[in-house]
Formats: C-alpha cells, sequence, structure tokens
C-alpha cells in the first residue's frame, strides 16, 4: 500500500485582495512553522497571485495554484488567463472543474477535459473536482455521476500524468452549505473513485493518485475526515479566508 503525502489547499474564491496577502500569510506561516510532511497550495483570486508568488518565492512549504485558466494557449480571448502566464508567476497547481465553475459559467465534461490536457502539457498539476447534487444523491446516482466526470476529464491521459492530478471529491450539496459528508459517506466515495481510476488505468495508480474532500471542511470536522486511509487532505473554501482556522485544519492532517 502507498503512503500518500496529505495535501491540503485553501481556495479563497473570489475573497481577499493582494492587499491582504501578507498579513494572512505572515500569521499562517508563523502558526505551522512546525509543521511537516504535508503539501499545502494557496489558492487566491488572480489579482492576488502576483503578490503571494513574490512572498512564497522562498518558503518551500506553500505552493501557490490558480482558480481557473483558459484551455487556449493564447490569443484573442478576451478576460482569459493562460497555462503559460500562470507558470510565469510560479504556479503549481490549478483547479479544473470546480462545481461553480460547471454551474455558473457552464463547463462541460469536456471543456474540463481540455484543460487537464492544457494543464499537465504545461507542467502545472491539476486539481480535478467531481461531486454530485443532492438531488443525485438522493435518486441514488452520486456514482454515475462520479464516474461519468471522472471517464471524460480523464480520457486520453497517459498514466504518468493521472498519478500526477489531484482529485477533489466536492459533494455539491456540502459546499458553502455548512453540510459536511460523514466520514463514512466521504470515504465510501473516494474508495469508489479509486475503483474507477484502477479500471481507467491499474491499481497501483489508483493506489498512488490523492483524493481530497472538499465541502465545508473547518477545523471542528477536519481530523475526523482526515483518519479515513482514502482520503488524502482537503480542499477548503469559507475557512481558509481565516489563516488561523486553516492552519488547524493543516494540523489536523498530521494525525
Amino acid at each position: 500500500m502507498y503512503l500518500r503525502k496529505k495535501i491540503i489547499a485553501a481556495n479563497w474564491k473570489m475573497n481577499l485582495t493582494s492587499s491582504e496577502v501578507a498579513p494572512y500569510l505572515e500569521t499562517f506561516l508563523l502558526e505551522t512553522k512546525h509543521i511537516e510532511g504535508v503539501d499545502v497550495v494557496l489558492i487566491p483570486s488572480f489579482t492576488s497571485i502576483p503578490k503571494a508568488s513574490e512572498l512564497l518565492e522562498k518558503n518551500p512549504k506553500v505552493r501557490l495554484g490558480a482558480q481557473n485558466f483558459s484551455f487556449h494557449e493564447k490569443g484573442a480571448f478576451t478576460g482569459e488567463v493562460s497555462a503559460g502566464m500562470l507558470r510565469d508567476l510560479f504556479v503549481r497547481y490549478v483547479l479544473v472543474g470546480h462545481s461553480e465553475r460547471r454551474e455558473l459559467f457552464g463547463e462541460t465534461d469536456h471543456i474540463v477535459h481540455q484543460k487537464l490536457l492544457t494543464a499537465h502539457r504545461h507542467e502545472i498539476r491539476p486539481i480535478l473536482c467531481v461531486g454530485e447534487t443532492l438531488e443525485e444523491r438522493k435518486n441514488g446516482k452520486a456514482k454515475q455521476v462520479l464516474e461519468h466526470q471522472l471517464k471524460v476529464a480523464l480520457a486520453d491521459l497517459s498514466h504518468e500524468d493521472l498519478a500526477d492530478t489531484i482529485i477533489a471529491y466536492e459533494p455539491i450539496w456540502a459546499i458553502g452549505t455548512g453540510c459536511t459528508a460523514t466520514a463514512a459517506e466521504a470515504s465510501e466515495m473516494h474508495h469508489f473513485i479509486r475503483e474507477v481510476i484502477k479500471e481507467l488505468a491499474h491499481k497501483e495508480i489508483s493506489q498512488k493518485i490523492r483524493i481530497q474532500y472538499g465541502g465545508s471542511v473547518t477545523p471542528a470536522n477536519a481530523r475526523e475526515l482526515l483518519k479515513s486511509p482514502d482520503i488524502d487532505g482537503a480542499l477548503v473554501g469559507g475557512a481558509s479566508l481565516d489563516p488561523r482556522a486553516f492552519a488547524e485544519i493543516v494540523k489536523a492532517s498530521q494525525g
């Protein structure tokens, strides 16, 4: 069995300005100065990336991520940001297929697939978000929805790129609602995702790939969730806006 390193990511969404990055990091880095053995990813808004990149340049404990990007390389795409532009700012991770991008901005499974291919081509590690709605769960279709999302998104990826993809299981009914899947519910879905990966590739890849849980993760529930052997980290939304709260979640990954 592979010992997978935990990965905890802070998705600020459309919150916090560039001027708030320095005080945030000052507090967070102080709170986590003794933490080792966990990958921490900061995913601020686009306007805050340059400042975060500057401040994190000499701090290998925290890697920089982006919330979105275009699968186009360059051209007449007003308002878009390319993978090459992110690389230029030392961005190493990028969210792909977050439910808010799918629901609010019409991103399809095909677009998600193209973004995954583009991210790997530019050596940016994608965090692929998948998850079901409350209606789909109630109708017994949760696993069917996840399987479809995974198979379309991950099609044509090499085994190497597949193993280097992070998957974030985010039940849509738990995002920003205060509702959280129980540790047992989350573990069941994470285990199912591994079974799909095993079908797409093979058992070794399914054991290597890291799967985060996302959906109203807080300091109060993080430790219980992260105890599961199938849950390899957390994608944190609202709670990550408070540097001390996010630090507590990172600490919870230590067991």
